[in-house]
Formats: C-alpha cells, structure tokens, sequence
C-alpha cells in the first residue's frame, strides 16, 4: 500500500499516523521527493481501510500496489535512484561506462585495456577474475589471482572497479572490490543475493538469460529486503529461437523498467550480441533507449582473448563507440 501525504503535512499528525500503522504489524519505508512525500507499507495491509487512511487530513491518496516487489517499485520511491560507485554516479541524470576485459588474464593485459579506456572516457573497469563458464575445460579465470591486479590498476588510473562474485565463499577477496557483478547463472541464486543484501557495497545485477522482466525485479527485491538499496540492473540479453546473436538483446526493458522501478538500468551489448560488429549499433540503441550506462568488453588482441574475444572492441573501436555515445547523450 502506498500512502501519498500533502505537501504542507503537519509533522504531528504524521507521527500519530506512524504509530498507528506500527500497530497494524506493518513496515513504513518513507521516501521524501522534492514534490512529494510517500510512505510505502510493507507487509499484510489487506487489515487496513483504505477510505479511512485517505480521509485523514494529511493524506492525499492512497494505493494498493499489487506488484510482489515493493522496495523496487517506483510506487514506493517516485524518483530515481543515483548509485555511487566510489564516486562514480549511476542513475537518475548520470551515464556511466563500464568497460574492460571479459576476463582479467595478465597484469600487462589489463594495465593496457585499463589506461585505453580511461583515455577513451570510460568511468569503471570491468574485469572478471572468476569466469563462470559453459565448458569445464574453458578458462576460468585467474581467480583470487585476478582481484589484485584489478586494485592495482585502479590505482594507476583511479577508475572504480566492477568484477563478478560467483560463491559466498568468495565474499572476503571482494572485500576492496568497489561494485559486486551478479552474473545471469546466478540471478535467481537466493542465498547468494541474500548474503549481499547484508552489504552497502553496490551491486550489479545482470538479466538471467531466460528471466522474465518481473523474476529480475524480484532478484532485486532479495538484494534490497536485506537492506542494500544500492542495486543497479544490466540487461544482458536474453535466450529466443533466434541463433544470429548469441542473445537477443532487450531494448524495451529499458523504458520498461524506468517506469516499474527507480532503481538505475544499463546495458550489456557485448554478451547480448555476442559479435563486436554488433556491439556499438547495440549501444547507440540502448544510450537512446534511455540507459543510465553501459557495460562493454574491450581487449587489446582479441584473436588472442581467453574468454569471449568474438564480441570484445579493440581499443580503437571501444574509442569510436565512446564518440558515437556521446554524440547521442548530447541530444537526449
């Protein structure tokens, strides 16, 4: 249930209402907006007359929200979400750009994908240093090996660092990590998204490949239940009929979620293609779609890329998107 105040409330009153509600044996989440005021209620309100709350002098509307999530829901937080990411915004007004390798394979490696991007106007680096993989035989990664070169060059060229939590067993190497990635494989991983729910740390949580819109707000939802607000959703492509991209990757989520939820969305146009001749189209689309960001792989020799080299820009070409993207933010 979502109960809208008047602007001019008496602050009296809203205690009294406060309390009353506690009574009831439900949660208030009050979100004060710039132009509103809003208390969420999170629990069993079907005990509580909605004509009763709405003639109360300070009340201006009242609405029963039938979605499952709640945190996640616009209804209960009107305006956009702004996640910080060691500085770097994400959301409402902010675009980020998060770009690097696909997998972390060398301190050399990343030291020259990490300062390209950062010239090319990139704000976070990805890097993977634990690759979840289709194939056992594939590279996995270098692991707890991968996480100290990713500090060490964030500290060459002061960008945030993003990079994939696969286990909680994994937890204290990400302890310096700068923003946790929640893969697709482990979108619906409940005690997982539980775990981080514990952090304030942000959190990236990618599209499951075959999950509905509503099932990845709900992942959301797990995150956020446990206290960590800090959550910023990816689109990364999900599986069709369709075998000319590895995914298809979905646009209309974009303006989709903007209006179910405040939280911040970006888009992934490399997993979701799978082809780098694909990857910028897809970018220009997701940037004019309304994205709050972006996240591409960009690899200095991709023929010679252990993990998903077919769909990872060079650096001239991770470049060139930077000014097309731009060109687009200009005009939006």
């Amino acid at each position: 249930m979502i109960v809208m105040l008047k602007p001019a409330y008496d602050p009296n009153q809203l205690e009294v209402l406060r309390l009353w509600l506690e009574e009831q044996n439900v949660h208030i989440q009050m979100n004060q907006g710039i132009q509103s005021t809003v208390l969420g209620l999170i629990g069993d309100t079907s005990a509580i007359d909605q004509d009763l709350v709405e003639q109360l002098e300070i009340v201006e509307k009242v609405t029963r929200v039938q979605e499952p999530y709640k945190k996640a829901n616009r209804k209960f937080h009107p305006q956009d979400t702004v996640v910080d990411i060691s500085g770097v915004k994400v959301g409402a007004g902010h675009f980020a750009v998060m770009a690097g390798p696909c997998s972390v394979e060398s301190h050399d490696q990343l030291m020259i994908v990490a300062k390209a991007v950062k010239d090319a106007g990139a704000s976070i680096l990805r890097g993977g240093a634990y690759k979840p993989r289709t194939s056992p035989y594939a590279f996995q990664g270098m692991r707890e090996l991968g996480i100290p070169l990713l500090l060490e060059a964030r500290k060459e060229t002061g960008l945030p660092i993003v990079t994939e939590l696969m286990d909680v067993s994994q937890l204290d190497a990400f302890a310096d990590v700068d923003c946790i990635q929640i893969g697709a494989r482990n979108m619906q991983n409940f005690e997982l998204l539980k775990e981080i729910g514990h952090s304030k740390k942000p959190i990236l949580l990618k599209r499951g490949m075959s999950s509905t819109i509503q099932e990845w707000l709900m992942s959301a939802e797990y995150i956020m239940a446990g206290g960590n607000e800090n959550v910023i959703l990816c689109e990364r492509g999900i599986r069709t009929f369709e075998t000319a991209t590895r995914n298809i990757c979905d646009i209309s989520a974009v303006p989709v979620l903007h209006e179910l939820s405040h939280l911040p969305v970006i888009v992934d146009p490399s997993h979701s293609t799978g082809f780098s001749r694909y990857v910028t189209p897809m970018a220009l689309a997701a940037t004019a779609a309304g994205a709050n960001g972006l996240m591409i792989e960009v690899h200095n020799d991709p023929p010679r890329a252990l993990c998903d080299g077919p769909q990872s820009l060079t650096l001239e070409q991770f470049a060139n998107a930077m000014g097309l993207v731009n060109n687009i933010l200009a005009v939006r």
